[in-house]
């Protein structure tokens, strides 16, 4: 993680312009809390597919944007809820130049996933749904999501553990995702959705608050989906499964209607 984060900064110190605000403003921003609350009406599972050309420890294909396109658009027709574009270019072989290509293509909610640290990344590219990592935030996650909010942008907060989560669930957004992968040692446990969704759960009845959950990581077939469903999760957020597949169209699917 540390080789990660200071590649990110890297990147950071680089970052020179920004859209326009004219661009910002026009831009029209989709609603993932209403789409995933359509799915469940419809009897589907809400799915964030994700066009993941890599992870640290395998490249899975070199995803160009005219790629990243028709990856989405695929997804986008086997009824996902949103599509999530990896953006980080050293370590999951993302780019910005795909996720704006996505956000053309489909017209759905895109997620831009990455290793957000500083206020700058929130000014590179219009989205509609931003990953923040309370792993790498710390205590400065409150401000990132209330920055992202006044951006017109969906914060998703993502945690691995109860500490974590407590910190996610004192700030303003709407959406927690559960990471199954335990970063430190890079295991994978659907348990931990299981474990955690419920304290989320909890704190609602007794906050008056509302907060979807997102299951992440280790989601391989349409049974670990409905298990996560099962478990609390009101989506799920699926990379490698489904771009490893043979068919992504049909993967995504089965995945979908499980």
């Amino acid at each position: 993680m540390k080789r990660i984060l200071d590649e990110t900064s890297k990147r950071v110190d680089a970052i020179t312009t920004s859209p326009k605000k004219s661009d910002i403003k026009t831009y029209n921003k989709k609603d993932i809390v209403a789409a995933i609350k359509k799915k469940h009406i419809e009897g589907d599972i809400p799915v964030i597919a994700e066009v993941k050309p890599a992870s640290p420890s395998q490249q899975y294909m070199d995803i160009s944007p005219e790629k990243a396109s028709d990856i989405a658009i695929q997804m986008e027709r086997a009824g996902a809820v949103a599509v999530s574009v990896l953006t980080e270019p050293n370590f999951f072989h993302g780019s910005l130049e795909n996720l704006e290509k996505v956000r053309q293509d489909v017209h759905l909610p895109v997620l831009r996933k990455d290793f957000i640290i500083d206020e700058k990344q929130l000014e590179e590219i219009n989205c509609d749904i931003i990953l923040l990592m309370t792993g790498v935030l710390g205590t400065r996650t409150g401000e990132f999501v209330d920055l992202a909010i006044s951006k017109g942008i969906e914060p998703l907060v993502e945690i691995q553990n109860k500490e974590e989560l407590y910190t996610a669930l004192a700030t303003n957004t709407k959406l927690i995702g559960i990471n199954n992968r335990d970063f430190r040692t890079m295991e994978v446990s659907l348990n931990n959705t299981v474990e955690l969704a419920p304290l989320i759960r909890k704190y609602d009845i007794e906050h008056g608050t509302e907060h979807m959950i997102i299951s992440e990581s280790g989601i391989h077939s349409g049974a670990d989906a409905k298990a996560m469903i099962e478990a609390g999760a009101d989506a799920l957020l699926i990379g490698t499964a489904i771009i490893k597949s043979d068919d992504i169209y049909h993967k995504t699917k089965e995945i979908v209607k499980a």
